[in-house]
């Protein structure tokens, strides 16, 4: 287990959210190995805190897809498999596509310029190099999307897989190869929205989802070599 374990108290989280953001962020980085044991006296001991908010974050992490509890082993870090990131992926594309679909009709001369600001912001959060802020980006470019098409039951749907789609984002953004296509996409999408192009927008949408799916499926077979 790594020792660059630290809680980053926030006076405004329980501390049950402060742990679950420290152990995700550990996890995202790396820093938490796939199939790593999470053992609560061992994270309890490092963290300087009782077994009961590692406890609880830890069955935050589960909801998330970070962590899976094994029998008569106990929790530990989830592996990224093939199967997982397709069905996600799967889930992700259709959902994305109605949206883009629905706001293509809904999206107003407002909601699209704050679009391109955020597709901007997007562009320019790349030069920083912080795959963290760039995959903050790249998620507002996607909800405000889902913003414009008005449909509170789409827009829950989306939060409730985000969090499981946001480790195979951070896994395509830490490579800096992905940044051009990335913008070029969001470019894209931008542009068939601005032009109220439903067939287009649903086949950029296909396309940006799809390359992602590509790029990831070639970072689990690498860590799959790597192990044997």
């Amino acid at each position: 287990m790594t020792d660059n374990l630290t809680l980053n108290m926030d006076a405004y989280l329980p501390l049950r959210d402060v742990v679950f953001n420290t152990l995700r962020e550990a996890i995202l980085k790396g820093e938490l190995k796939p199939g790593e044991r999470l053992m609560e006296l061992q994270l309890a001991s490092k963290l300087g805190v009782s077994r009961t908010p590692i406890r609880e974050a830890i069955r935050m992490l589960e909801q998330e897809g970070l962590a899976v509890t094994m029998p008569r082993k106990g929790a530990e870090v989830a592996k990224m498999t093939l199967k997982d990131m397709e069905d996600v992926l799967e889930v992700r594309e259709a959902l994305d596509e109605l949206a883009a679909k629905i706001a293509c009709k809904k999206i107003s001369d407002e909601q699209l310029a704050n679009l391109k600001t955020i597709k901007d912001e997007f562009k320019r959060s790349m030069d920083s190099g912080d795959v963290k802020k760039i995959a903050e980006e790249d998620v507002k470019f996607h909800d405000a999307i889902y913003e414009a098409t008005s449909n509170a039951k789409l827009v829950s749907m989306m939060n409730n897989i985000r969090e499981q789609m946001y480790r195979y984002r951070v896994e395509y953004l830490k490579d800096p190869k992905n940044y051009p296509m990335l913008v070029k996409e969001h470019d894209a999408i931008y542009r068939a929205l601005e032009a109220r192009n439903m067939e287009l927008v649903t086949t950029e949408m296909h396309t940006h989802v799809a390359n992602q799916a590509v790029a990831v499926k070639a970072v689990i077979q690498k860590q799959d070599e790597e192990k044997k």
